[in-house]
């Protein structure tokens, strides 16, 4: 594998985590319980959030604070009980995220893609599959995606093939926005099964193959320069000849396109992040307010937190942030209503060792899933307007001294700006709409 960097050279300073993948073991402690990782979490998010301006004024990306992360085991929250796991509940993994994002939300986003690619395991990977990697993870791996494109029509367009070759198959492609690529002991990759002989006997469709990063024939460039999560990794991966194993893949059909809760589930951590961008915010904002405004001379008052008018902004942001903490929390509730049934793990399916979910669909569980997806729809929803509107509103109580530059107060809202970008409220105001005046379920694609 090789790493560069188009502005700068970073390979020096830049070393690949393998875990056991690679030759070098990690450890991880275990996590028990949902008030143990809320307490890890926040024990971790005090101290990440001392370097985090410095970290991304420099741009300075966060090795030894993910390599913390995963140490403590909040990485392996979500893997099964039956594989020693504390099979924490979506809302719980939210509440980890929301934590994590009030101090860093670059930080909170690198595990987000690791999460989602779990659950992936969890809901179609065979038996043999489920083993290796709940194995990995509980041991400290960690899981970045190599998902997104450029230059289809539209972003659900894949050219990333996936071909026989030999006995297994070869994957070629260019991935964009793979968040936390950088820090990954394997890379999730979407891929487009391209084999019009049927020569594999697999199925038509998309597949994503587990590689650890140091294959070869993988190239992970650090060229992200975003306005905002300026330091979560989210470069390019090049995959030239890249050679897979059949039991590597695992086809995305089973998760994805069936009512698994899914989407809801990676949707729901990107409304943590949302939120807890903007708790951030309004924590900065008190605090500078507090320790370094000035009053407005016609308030009459000797200090800015006894301004009337500051103080009734406070209070409208702070209703803004617990709207949307509450609705992430409810949110949750719904997501983990809508998986609760499938806590136990699927059958051992697939062809040949790919994994795929045999589990059959009820109407309860479509149902169950439709919710969850309108509920995260609403939380995105807030979260997405808190974030944005507390970390700009942070510079309108601030005042002219909280614009310094070398405070650079300014990343809760480029933060917030870029990572509200990942998909449209507008479509979620779609969806929900529809759900009500014409009792139309959400679709089913992994982002809803």
């Amino acid at each position: 594998m090789t790493v560069s960097d188009g502005r700068r050279s970073r390979t020096a300073a830049w070393s690949p985590a393998t875990a056991d993948i690679g030759g070098v073991a990690l450890a991880a402690d275990r996590i028990t319980s949902a008030a143990q990782a809320f307490s890890v979490a926040e024990h971790l998010a005090a101290d990440f959030a001392s370097g985090a301006a410095a970290r991304d004024r420099g741009r300075i990306l966060p090795h030894p604070e993910v390599q913390r992360l995963a140490a403590s085991g909040l990485l392996a929250v979500t893997v099964p009980a039956e594989y020693g796991g504390a099979d924490l509940p979506p809302s719980a993994v939210a509440e980890v995220v929301r934590i994590l994002a009030t101090a860093d939300p670059n930080i909170a986003q690198i595990p987000h893609s690791h999460f989602v690619y779990v659950n992936l395991v969890r809901l179609a990977g065979a038996a043999a599959q489920r083993q290796r990697y709940f194995a990995q993870v509980l041991d400290g791996a960690r899981i970045a995606n190599a998902q997104s494109e450029r230059g289809g029509a539209t972003i659900a367009d894949i050219s990333t093939t996936l071909r026989p070759a030999g006995s297994g198959f070869r994957v070629d492609g260019r991935k964009f926005y793979c968040t936390g690529s950088l820090f990954a002991n394997l890379l999730a990759v979407l891929t487009k099964l391209d084999d019009p002989e049927g020569r594999s006997g697999l199925e038509p469709g998309e597949y994503i193959a587990y590689l650890p990063a140091d294959t070869p024939g993988v190239r992970i460039i650090d060229d992200w320069n975003g306005i905002g999560q300026r330091t979560t990794g989210s470069g390019t991966v090049s995959f030239e000849e890249v050679l897979v194993e059949r039991d590597q893949l695992i086809r995305r059909s089973a998760a994805v396109q069936a009512p698994t809760g899914y989407g809801a589930f990676a949707q729901l951590l990107h409304a943590a992040i949302d939120a807890g961008i903007a708790r951030g915010a309004l924590t900065a904002a008190t605090e500078f307010v507090r320790t370094t405004s000035r009053p407005w001379f016609e308030a009459g008052v000797a200090h800015a937190v006894d301004d009337p008018l500051l103080i009734q902004r406070f209070g409208e942001l702070s209703v803004v942030v617990t709207a949307a903490e509450a609705t992430l929390a409810a949110a949750g509730k719904a997501v983990d209503a809508a998986t609760a049934q499938r806590r136990a793990l699927p059958p051992d399916g697939g062809i040949d060792g790919v994994g795929s979910s045999g589990t059959v669909v009820d109407i309860e569980q479509e149902e169950g899933a439709a919710r969850a997806s309108l509920a995260v729809a609403a939380a995105k929803v807030l979260a997405d307007r808190a974030a944005n509107e507390v970390s700009s509103a942070l510079f309108e109580v601030g005042g002219t001294r909280s614009a310094a530059t070398d405070l650079n107060l300014h990343h809760f809202w480029r933060n917030a700006r870029t990572h509200t970008l990942h998909d449209p409220i507008r479509w979620k105001y779609q969806h929900l709409g529809r759900a009500l005046l014409h009792g139309t379920a959400p679709p089913l694609h992994g982002v809803i």
